[in-house]
């Protein structure tokens, strides 16, 4: 027992140094979930749904600003009165999805079996709440759904109206990426930084996106000054760490050999 006693004193030692309430990731994920169910689901009250959003953001208010100079409190009617804003914008995106895939019939099978849409949606409710500076929130929030789609973006990234992600899984679009109008990106693209020097946290180190620009499975951009030009199609498997003029076609040709067994 002795023994056990000092364990936990060391353990509880550390514990102090990072402020960790694990509840926190919990609190979060169900806030995610009604998040979605306010917005889209019919059955749910919207009324009742906004006070239940309401409760906790006050317990993620508790759980994650324990620096008094967040003022956290202060942000969750701000943050409700951004949500129609915010729906407006995820109508958009489900619409150039609908557009852009000639496998989807509805906007109902957009928005129930999408996973592009799904990390889309997320990803404009947690950017709503990071340019509040909201603490550690935002960031679980996407977190949370790249666990469950595989795509993964982060909520300090802008990007502009109807935007389409097609199958998704693999998608990375770093913190400082910005995406503008109207941009459609298949699965396995990596919008990234060139270097990850801890020095460079508060610099541009990922890509510009124009309008209008498709980019195809496992393309890879990388850089704070890459900027890819309005218009401009990105094939797949490339690989660019410098910028594209507008209306461009830039295609990565491997060499393929066929070899005949009989001979």
């Amino acid at each position: 027992m002795k023994n056990h006693r000092a364990l936990a004193a060391a353990i509880n030692a550390y514990k102090k140094e990072i402020p960790l309430p694990l509840k926190l990731k919990e609190v979060v994920e169900d806030f995610t979930d009604l998040l979605f169910k306010v917005l889209f689901d019919t059955q749910t009250d919207a009324l009742e749904g906004i006070q239940t959003i309401h409760d906790h953001f006050e317990e993620m208010v508790a759980l994650a600003c324990w620096k008094p100079e967040a003022n956290c409190q202060s942000i969750c009617e701000a943050y409700l009165s951004d949500l129609p804003f915010i729906l407006k914008k995820l109508h958009k995106d489900a619409e150039a999805i609908l557009a852009g895939d000639p496998a989807s019939r509805t906007l109902e099978e957009v928005y129930l079996s999408y996973p592009g849409f799904y990390a889309v949606a997320i990803y404009r409710l947690a950017h709503a709440l990071h340019q509040f500076n909201f603490p550690l929130v935002p960031r679980l929030m996407t977190e949370y759904v790249h666990s469950k789609t595989g795509i993964d973006i982060h909520p300090g990234a802008s990007i502009g109206d109807s935007f389409c992600i097609d199958h998704g899984t693999g998608i990375v679009i770093g913190e400082t990426a910005v995406i503008k109008n109207k941009v459609k990106v298949y699965q396995g693209v990596t919008l990234g930084a060139l270097s990850v020097k801890k020095e460079m946290a508060k610099i541009k180190r990922h890509p510009t996106i124009e309008d209008q620009v498709t980019i195809y499975a496992n393309a890879t951009i990388l850089g704070g000054k890459t900027i890819i030009g309005a218009q401009s199609i990105i094939g797949g498997n490339t690989w660019i760490t410098t910028s594209i003029p507008e209306n461009s076609s830039v295609f990565h040709t491997p060499e393929i050999k066929i070899k005949n067994n009989a001979t």
